[in-house]
């Protein structure tokens, strides 16, 4: 095993998910990446590597690493999924112009909460779309 996936296997043999390859690769590609990045991107970057790995199999994975805490997906515009592997509670904002998604931090007492009106709560989205500061900074507007 590469001494450089060794913490990765670690990491998912505590999730208890069998530290195959290409779930390595991927999990790498997640951790070295942090851009939020959708299927496809993380299928073109990670076939370079392993030419015969398929689409399903990468969403397959992700699915399982889901499953299991290790990313949070983002449904933010509406048209595509992207993967989060920062699974603390935090935001995100969406620039309009160059559709980068960047994580936020901010505070709210009532997104913290463990239930509402007597619903449990197990999953809190937070996001804001507009122009990022790069892109006013290059009138891009």
């Amino acid at each position: 095993m590469n001494t450089n996936l060794k913490p990765l296997q670690i990491i998912l043999q505590e999730k208890n998910i069998k530290p195959t390859f290409v779930r390595l690769k991927i999990l790498s590609y997640l951790e070295s990446n942090r851009t939020h990045p959708e299927a496809e991107k993380i299928f073109k970057a990670i076939k370079k590597e392993i030419p015969t790995i398929s689409l399903t199999t990468i969403y397959n994975t992700l699915d399982i690493f889901r499953l299991k805490g290790l990313v949070r997906p983002l449904f933010i515009t509406g048209t595509e999924v992207r993967y989060d592997r920062d699974t603390s509670f935090h935001g995100h904002f969406f620039c309009e112009k160059c559709g980068r998604i960047s994580n936020l931090d901010f505070e709210y007492d009532g997104l913290k909460k463990e239930s509402v009106d007597g619903n449990k709560i197990t999953e809190v989205h937070g996001y804001f779309k507009g122009v990022c500061k790069d892109c006013i900074n290059n009138n891009i507007e």
